[in-house]
């Protein structure tokens, strides 16, 4: 019996990006057509490869910088909850390449909020594993307000439920913009433990 069951939602990429290096303090996000992955993710971002530094997100877990499985290789967001957060911003767009996004989806609802382990398939059997929600920080945050002054200050409280979610690839292929990803959702219950 599958683990993962197929839905009938899907999405359509609408874009694709990489960060190339930190070397700036706002993000800088180069788009793509294209996004080939390997197992460590999408070979030009600082995001790829097969482990890790751990980060303030695994704190709890692990002392900084301890060498850790790379959960965090894509970050996949929702066109329509970007254009939540402009709205709550007050401008008429946010750009993917403010956020670091990797992946813009357009067509699943409450996108950030999919539960840990979900799958986004392509064409191509491609498939990425949804990590976790993705919090917001401060370099969305410094990259708009250079961008748009007087706007980046209110991103954290903006974004808040919105950033979408970490993923890394499961089945290595090639992204590409139209592509069409079904999500497959882990076939269990919520937890109640709290």
């Amino acid at each position: 019996m599958p683990a993962l069951i197929a839905t009938t939602h899907s999405a359509t990429i609408t874009w694709l990006g990489a960060v190339p290096h930190r070397d700036a303090p706002e993000l800088v996000t180069e788009a793509l057509t294209e996004m080939p992955l390997g197992w460590g993710g999408y070979a030009g971002d600082i995001h790829s490869g097969e482990t890790r530094p751990s980060c303030s997100r695994v704190t709890t877990q692990y002392p900084r910088d301890t060498e850790i499985r790379n959960t965090r290789q894509l970050s996949l967001v929702s066109a329509g909850e970007l254009a939540q957060i402009a709205a709550a911003l007050d401008l008429d767009a946010v750009d993917p390449a403010w956020m670091g996004a990797s992946v813009v989806l357009e067509g699943i609802p409450d996108f950030t909020h999919l539960p840990p382990s979900a799958r986004l398939q392509g064409p191509d059997g491609t498939t990425l594993t949804v990590d976790m929600l993705n919090q917001p920080c401060q370099f969305p945050a410094k990259t708009i307000e250079q961008a748009r002054p007087g706007h980046g200050k209110a991103f954290k409280a903006a974004a808040k439920g919105l950033r979408g979610v970490t993923a890394w690839v499961e089945r290595p292929g090639t992204l590409r913009l139209g592509d069409r990803m079904t999500l497959h959702i882990p076939g269990q219950r919520a937890w109640r433990g709290a």
